[in-house]
């Protein structure tokens, strides 16, 4: 069956930064294909817009990914409206604009960087999906089954000159990512990496010739097959999303997109 053509009916599932970008995408996506939706984003106007444009099933919830409480929360709420977790999307993060918006052209040097903006990086980008997941794991390993879909960088991003603390605080979403699928294994529930495949059409990449960046529907089809039953057992991977084929089935489409989750590929 192709992704586009999967029923998630039954199925209840989170993605933070919903507001916009990605997020949306992967939430109207997963709302579209028949999941119940809590979409967070520190906007409540940009997810409450998104629900009343979706419908009845997607939940706004304003939150804020630095918060393990207001993590918590967002997994007590679709417990409690849905009565059960069974995909989180950690896509909320920050980009290297919220620093300097032209620092594409120029460059940001790692020295010149206050160790206050590179804790919030990471605080941020690394351990606000750690939040999510640390309060929806034991829901789903009750269940025996669940999707951690993390949403990183390209490889080479994470260590590109003048990309620091993107570059690094994605990269340390990844190695949790990779850990987490390795303590996960054989429990029902997968931990797999999303990625677009390069440059995205968002507001993170201000500046830049729009129609050179991949446009954030790619990240639609691949979302939706990884939390179907049909990725039962496929875990550890990193999915490229510009790469995924809608004319094949899901496994296929998954297949030829995909490689080992971290740095092993390479």
């Amino acid at each position: 069956m192709s992704s586009v053509e999967m029923s998630l009916s039954g199925k209840a599932a989170i993605v933070t930064g919903a507001g916009s970008g990605l997020g949306e995408v992967m939430a109207t996506a997963l709302a579209m294909a028949g999941a119940s939706v809590i979409a967070v984003d520190q906007n409540a106007n940009a997810v409450e817009s998104l629900a009343s444009l979706v419908g009845g099933n997607v939940v706004p919830m304003q939150a804020d990914v630095t918060s393990s409480i207001e993590m918590g929360q967002a997994v007590d709420l679709c417990a409690d409206r849905f009565g059960h977790v069974d995909v989180v999307v950690c896509n909320a993060g920050i980009g290297m604009s919220s620093i300097r918006a032209d620092y594409h052209t120029n460059p940001i040097k790692s020295w010149e960087l206050d160790p206050e903006v590179v804790r919030r990086f990471l605080d941020v980008n690394a351990l606000g999906p750690f939040r999510l997941a640390h309060a929806a794991v034991p829901r789903m390993l009750e269940q025996g089954w669940g999707r951690i879909i993390s949403v990183t960088t390209s490889l080479s991003t994470m260590i590109r000159a003048g990309n620091c603390p993107y570059g690094p605080s994605k990269a340390a979403h990844e190695a949790l990512a990779a850990i987490m699928a390795g303590d996960l294994k054989g429990s029902g529930v997968t931990v797999n990496v999303l990625v677009p495949g390069g440059a995205a059409d968002t507001p993170l990449v201000p500046g830049a010739e729009r129609s050179a960046l991949i446009k954030p529907v790619v990240m639609g089809p691949p979302v939706v097959w990884l939390a179907s039953q049909e990725s039962d057992g496929i875990t550890a991977r990193r999915f490229i999303a510009n790469e995924w084929d809608t004319s094949l089935p899901g496994a296929d489409a998954a297949e030829r997109c995909s490689a080992p989750i971290a740095w092993s590929a390479e």
